[in-house]
């Protein structure tokens, strides 16, 4: 019995471990000769750009393609350690998929069709510190793959010693690239987005949100960032921002959702012409208007304010008409009697 509650506390403990990695993994994407250290250990990121997506700021941190049924194409990705010791890093596809609005990652091992269609010419590396290394992702798309967008990432894994007699813990840093990779014949399908209604949202601790509805309308997935600008405030403030959108929101074709800006507790209440500008790779659409801040509790509506004169009108009404019958009913008796 112990073992089994060992086993099971220790397997825990490493799905939570790699939930928490898995969102740093996501945004990882080292492009420079100094990227920054997810975990503090190990790093991965795109290497190389194609010359057609120069111009697009999601191939820099992505593998982000569009290809023909039947088309090989190769992809160089950079490992990376940051820690003041040798690590042993090992490499694979994992799954993923778009679920709830968030890129989201299936535990290794699982993979899906995608992931299936990759192959690392390493999978295993020996990093010194400050060390790095070039990985080779080929992805052989056969010819019978139908028209869609498919989603995998390509993770980076170092885990310290398995665990013994004297531990139950073993320590996992993942760090990952994304891949979405559209299949279908000819040209790149569009992507493309609206904005819809913006407002702001004052938050349960006091703080400000201003939200946004954005709807996917074109036909690749799009992570969603942006930010906004406030102008024209009260007390003749002219600018406050800009405020970045947070981050996470990934939205497949047909999609809609609300992405939030926080923003805090510093921008005084009043009336506020905003700026919007949201962007996902080399799209971008921009919102204008005004909104109000306002942090005291909206007046009732005027229908409800009415009720209760209503009821109580009717309530007087009600009672004069009872009255009114007694009084009769009494004349009518007093009448009898008199001609009795």
């Amino acid at each position: 019995m112990p073992d089994q509650l060992s086993r099971r506390a220790r397997a825990s403990l490493l799905m939570l471990i790699f939930a928490a990695c898995a969102p740093i993994a996501a945004h990882a994407g080292a492009t420079t000769a100094d990227p920054p250290a997810p975990g503090g250990r190990i790093g991965i990121g795109v290497a190389e750009i194609p010359a057609s997506r120069l111009d697009d700021p999601r191939a820099r941190v992505y593998i982000d393609d569009h290809v023909n049924p039947g088309t090989t194409f190769t992809r160089a990705l950079k490992v990376f350690n940051f820690s003041a010791k040798t690590r042993n890093i090992t490499l694979h596809a994992g799954g993923a998929a778009i679920r709830n609005h968030r890129f989201t990652f299936a535990p290794p091992p699982a993979g899906n069709e995608l992931t299936s269609w990759i192959r690392l010419n390493r999978t295993k590396l020996d990093l010194h510190p400050g060390g790095s290394a070039l990985v080779r992702a080929t992805i052989a798309v056969p010819a019978w793959a139908s028209e869609g967008e498919r989603y995998a990432v390509i993770w980076a894994r170092v885990a310290s010693p398995k665990p013994g007699p004297g531990t139950n813990i073993a320590l996992v840093n993942l760090v990952g690239v994304r891949a979405y990779l559209h299949v279908g014949p000819g040209g790149e399908p569009a992507t493309d987005f609206e904005i819809g209604q913006v407002h702001p949202r004052l938050g349960a601790d006091g703080d400000y949100r201003v939200v946004a509805t954005v709807t996917n309308t074109g036909h690749r997935a799009i992570d969603v960032q942006g930010r906004l600008y406030l102008l024209e405030g009260p007390d003749r403030l002219k600018e406050a921002g800009p405020y970045p959108i947070a981050r996470g929101t990934t939205l497949a074709p047909g999609e809609e959702a609300e992405v939030t800006v926080p923003l805090g507790r510093g921008v005084p209440d009043g009336r506020w012409k905003y700026r919007l500008t949201v962007q996902s790779g080399r799209v971008s659409r921009t919102a204008t208007g005004t909104l109000t801040l306002s942090r005291r509790p909206a007046a009732p509506h005027r229908a409800l304010a009415l009720l209760p004169l209503l009821v109580t009108g009717l309530g007087c009404a009600a009672l004069t008409l009872i009255a009114a019958i007694a009084h009769r009913r009494v004349r009518e008796r007093v009448s009898g009697h008199q001609a009795g």
